[in-house]
């Protein structure tokens, strides 16, 4: 069975860090990019960026450049989502999601092309 499991969402308040990790199963991880999209109430879900598991070569959006940062631990199959100095605007629901492809720019837009989607966790940002 294929699973996305996301952890790691909470409240923090303006200009703290997370870490969000999404732990892969039931496929061939090194196959794969993965990435990490969120969406905040009433808006639409975006792409904030992704990693090709195998060269970790990496794509950002740039609302999250120079704050957000992505990398794996192909041992435990788990992509990390490193969040620092958040803002408000970052509150929403962040989901993993896996295709396997590369990751490049065009990831980020490709909703309907993934294989595979988590559930996704909560991160609320305080002002």
């Amino acid at each position: 069975e294929v699973q996305l499991v996301e952890s790691g969402g909470g409240l923090v308040q303006t200009g703290g860090s997370l870490r969000l990790s999404c732990a892969a199963s039931g496929f061939t991880f090194d196959d794969y990019a993965i990435g990490w999209f969120r969406q905040a109430p009433g808006k639409e879900r975006e792409g904030v960026l992704c990693i090709t598991v195998s060269d970790s070569s990496t794509s950002y959006a740039d609302s999250v450049k120079d704050r957000f940062t992505i990398s794996s631990d192909n041992a435990k199959n788990t992509v990390y989502l490193q969040m620092n100095n958040l803002k408000p605007e970052d509150t929403g629901v962040y989901y993993c999601a896996a295709r396997e492809s590369l990751c490049i720019p065009y990831f980020l837009r490709d909703y309907d092309g993934m294989d595979y989607w988590g559930k996704g966790t909560l991160v609320t940002v305080s002002s």
